[in-house]
């Protein structure tokens, strides 16, 4: 092995390895072999690796890495979105910079170029996947308009269609009059932004001199009023109610309604009623039958509809206009500020409009209460289960789903329309004709619209294993075993998912769904561009120089000052740029950040400290290895293991059985936590000690040392096994060094078996006696350390234990204790003799004295102590105060009441040590 651990010249060629050898790939396709399946949330074929999805990524690699050793057919399905709306954008703004449209080109032209620019810029986050040592299955990648793909999307839509599911309606969307499309009400980002409220003068048609007082945020849409409307019960306007008001700037005269919809607090506590450029209002119009007049086109520009004056101006300008007119009509009565919501359409950022238009819906009452009692029966499960809620309460409160959207780029609608407007659906002309046996003299032509998208990913469960054909991937995993992604696309993409997989296949498409936490910086903020506190993995994987680092972030920011305030604040937090952790390192992290919490924090403190465990973990292999290379190591049947040994092998056996439980329960931190605790503290800090005094000592044999070796090697060998499925390439590379010396025979450690629990191999008796050197040698080091009393300085010390069985074992213990605590001497005091003035140090029931003289400041010592009494004094009052609390010693479970008992007593024994030995201390000063 190499002296330094350097992830870059590692990872990319194990990495190209492990892909070649196809280990990634399931081995068989037996439905009664133990299958386990997750399928990849796709990310956008846009789009790059974001920290997101390096995190819920290598949380999902974690999973398949330890089921696949586990012995489990494992598949893992990755594939990537083409995002109508997003790769669209990115294709459209190319041909406006070359001076061209998509119309100018033509649907098959702009097509084509799409798949052209798909093809040159789509491999991207594969690759940054690949980087990350994502093991997913390359061979079966798929991409959502894949031919096979598609078929399974146009099948869909053709029996949801003949199923009666499948309808065209016309309602109120979210338009987006920059693309052109609708918009769904989950893909809304709602924009608070300083505005304004007009209260405008409405005549009264009867008595044009008198006027009723409307409050509006949207003046420009006064020429779409049909009503004007009051609350039922609100009596200052009892009298009007049935009367009609003319509408300013117009010919046109609306009558005044009542409905409950308005809030007689807000505004004037009258409200103008635009059916076609409202939600609201559209509900209030058909509550009252009032006319839908719509005067807006598909780029939010004034119609035909509206007075001739203000026809072909852009809704913006036309409210200027509006405003300016009204108010030299002396229709204006004041204006105020307020703050808005303005939609926008999350890709692009357009302002949204609330549009009239036809457009293809699927019914989803019947398909939601099913996907309710699926989880309602437990056929699936939310990890965290309080993510339930947020579930139900959406299916609860569902609306028919809008699947159509105006674009080209995406599944079209396989719909097809007669001369007469008559449809008929099938997935090809050919088809259709067929299906409805049409004469070729009929001729048809295919909706013009594409399918959202989120339509085609909720069949991604189980189109990607071949769905609508029988395969055997299907047969084998489906259903797949845990979905894993994040909370914010519950009701995008989980829910749907639940729906289509119950209405198509007749069972839940997972049976857990693990939700995270959204990844934020180290201030607990949203990483974001505008923010400039976005961090790239690769960048953290490879490192960043500060320049390159400032570049990327303040890259397409179009205000000078953004730029400047974001290099500032990046230049400040990464002065010399961002060093390279490696992938180990960072994977990680991920997992010992990933609690079930909503927010995570990402800390590049945590990132520098898992770089220094994989460093540890190099450092240790290396020792190992130097020490048993080419020298002896015992076979199986010849091991004889010391009281470190039994103690290390106990100490492995509990870490396998915890990291175990805790991959189960998804909780990644804590299995992350156990194993940090076992490979750095009880086998790098400890064994390895235990190990170099005993290979050094002449009274041991040759046989024992080789023993001592194998044990060396053996739980190293399942160590790397253990922490294999977080950190692959560190603990491949080591592996590959260790198996000779073991004499394993797999190609790779994934190939391994992981590690399995066997209580029989925990011995408690070796747990204790270890444990009790452990507290004596921490003990005086932490003497020693705050005494500052040099490392290289050996030290008598003087041990006082009533206890017999624990004197027994510190003597039996000795060859490790004096080596370890670098003692000078040990001496034992009986229980009443006389203690010289000394250092105190209590480990269990154990009383450690180190002698003063030439050795330590005894004011200092004296201050120790009484820090120590205040902390214990601390700790009893607390403990007294709740256990004093009868409410608490009634509701607490009754383990934990015996614990902070148990507690109190020994704090109450500590203390009263301590004050003994401040006193000793206080009272020989003078003879020092």
């Amino acid at each position: 092995m190499e002296k330094i651990f350097n992830p870059a010249a590692i990872e990319q060629t194990l990495y190209q390895e492990w892909e070649s050898q196809h280990y990634f790939t399931p081995t068989t396709f037996n439905s009664t072999t133990s299958s386990y399946c997750i399928v990849i949330p796709p990310p956008n074929v846009t789009g790059s690796l974001h920290m997101g999805h390096g995190f819920q990524q290598t949380l999902m690699d974690v999973l398949v890495r330890y089921h696949r050793m586990s012995g489990d057919n494992t598949l893992w399905v990755v594939g990537t979105d083409h995002a109508s709306i997003a790769a669209q954008m990115i294709v459209e703004r190319q041909l406006n910079a070359e001076g061209t449209t998509r119309e100018e080109l033509g649907r098959e032209n702009f097509l084509q170029r799409a798949q052209a620019w798909k093809a040159e810029s789509g491999g991207t986050i594969t690759q940054q996947m690949r980087r990350l040592g994502i093991s997913v299955d390359w061979t079966r990648e798929r991409f959502t308009m894949d031919p096979e793909f598609s078929h399974a999307v146009l099948t869909a839509f053709e029996k949801l269609y003949d199923d009666g599911l499948i309808y065209r309606g016309t309602r109120l969307v979210n338009w987006d009059p920059i693309m052109r499309t609708a918009i769904s009400d989950l893909e809304v980002v709602n924009e608070e932004s300083a505005g304004h409220i007009y209260h405008l003068r409405y005549p009264l048609a009867h008595k044009p001199d008198s006027f009723i007082v409307v409050a509006t945020t949207r003046p420009e849409t006064l020429f779409g009023d049909v009503a004007v409307a009051v609350h039922p019960a609100d009596e200052r306007y009892q009298d009007l109610i049935g009367q009609y008001v003319q509408l300013p700037l117009t010919d046109r005269k609306i009558i005044i309604i009542a409905d409950d919809y308005v809030d007689p607090e807000f505004g004037t506590g009258c409200v103008k009623i635009t059916p076609a450029h409202d939600f609201n209002d559209h509900a209030v119009g058909l509550r009252h039958t009032l006319p839908i007049l719509n005067i807006f086109t598909d780029q939010a520009i004034l119609n035909e509809n509206v007075p001739t004056t203000y026809q072909g101006l852009e809704r913006f300008e036309a409210r200027k206009k509006v405003i300016a007119d009204l108010t030299n009509a002396n229709l204006i009565e004041k204006i105020l500020p307020h703050t808005l919501q303005i939609p926008r359409n999350e890709r692009g950022g357009a302002i949204l409009e609330p549009y009239l238009t036809e457009q293809w819906y699927v019914k989803t009452d019947a398909m939601a209460k099913a996907a309710l009692k699926a989880v309602q029966d437990k056929e699936t499960n939310f990890i965290p289960e309080n993510w339930t809620k947020t579930y139900y309460q959406w299916l609860e409160n569902i609306q028919d789903w809008c699947i159509s959207r105006q674009l080209w780029w995406g599944h079209r609608i396989p719909a097809y329309y007669d001369q007469n407007n008559k449809i008929y659906v099938g997935s090809s002309e050919a088809l259709v004709r067929e299906k409805y046996k049409l004469s070729n003299e009929i001729i048809l032509h295919q909706d013009e619209d594409v399918l959202d998208t989120w339509f085609s990913a909720a069949l991604w469960p189980f189109a990607t294993l071949g769905w609508p054909h029988k395969t055997p991937e299907l047969e084998a995993f489906y259903p797949t075993a845990v979905l894993v992604t994040g909370f914010d696309i519950i009701f995008f993409w989980v829910a749907r998912m639940m729906m289509f997989g119950l209405y198509f296949m007749g069972q839940v498409p997972f049976k857990e769904v693990y939700i995270t936490g959204l990844i934020r910086d180290e201030k607990g903020q949203k990483m974001s561009k505008t923010k400039g506190n976005v961090l790239d993995p690769i960048d953290l994987v490879d490192g960043i120089e500060i320049d390159k680092l400032v570049a990327k972030r303040t890259y397409g920011l179009m205000q000078p000052s953004m730029r400047e305030s974001i290099e500032l604040a990046t230049r400040k937090q990464f002065p010399a740029g961002i060093s390279a952790s490696g992938t180990d390192a960072l994977r990680f992290t991920y997992c010992a950040l990933a609690t079930q919490g909503r927010d995570i924090r990402f800390d590049l403190g945590r990132l520098e400290g898992y770089r220094n465990f994989c460093n540890k973990l190099w450092n240790a292999s290396r020792f190992v290895l130097m020490n048993t290379e080419g020298l002896a190591i015992a076979s199986n049947n010849d091991v004889h293991l010391t009281l470190a040994d039994r103690w290390i092998v106990s100490k492995l056996e509990q870490t396998i059985q915890q990291v175990r439980t805790h991959f189960d329960q998804y909780r990644f931190d804590l299995a992350s936590q156990s194993l940090y605790e076992f490979v750095w503290y009880d086998y790098c800090d400890w064994y390895l000690e235990f190990s170099k005094i005993q290979l050094n000592d002449e009274n041991i044999s040759l046989e024992q040392k080789a023993s001592i070796r194998k044990i060396l090697l053996e739980v190293l060998e399942n160590s790397l096994r253990l922490l294999h499925p977080i950190m692959p390439f560190i603990t491949e590379t080591i592996w590959q060094q260790v198996q000779p010396l073991l004499g394993l025979q797999p190609a790779s450690i994934m190939l391994q078996a992981y590690p399995e629990t066997n209580t029989a191999f925990v011995e408690d008796t070796a747990l204790s006696k270890i444990s009790l050197l452990q507290n004596v040698v921490l003990a005086v080091r932490n003497i020693r350390g705050e005494m500052n009393i040099a490392p290289s300085k050996l030290l008598p010390l003087f041990i006082k234990c009533a206890n017999s069985v624990s004197r027994q074992q510190l003597t039996e213990q000795l060859q490790l204790l004096i080596p370890l605590a670098k003692l000078a001497s040990v001496t034992w005091l009986n229980p009443n003799d006389a203690v010289p003035p000394a250092a105190a140090g209590l480990a269990n029931e154990v009383e450690l004295f180190i002698p003063l003289a030439g050795l330590i400041d005894t004011d200092a010592e004296i201050a120790r102590l009484e820090k120590e009494i205040a902390k214990f004094t601390s700790e009893l009052e607390r403990s007294r105060t709740k256990l004093s609390n009868t409410a608490y010693v009634a509701k607490a479970p009754q383990e934990v009441v015996k614990k902070e008992q148990a507690k109190l007593v020994e704090n109450e024994q500590t203390l009263e040590k301590l004050k003994v030995q401040l006193e000793k201390m206080a009272m020989t000063m003078k003879t020092i």
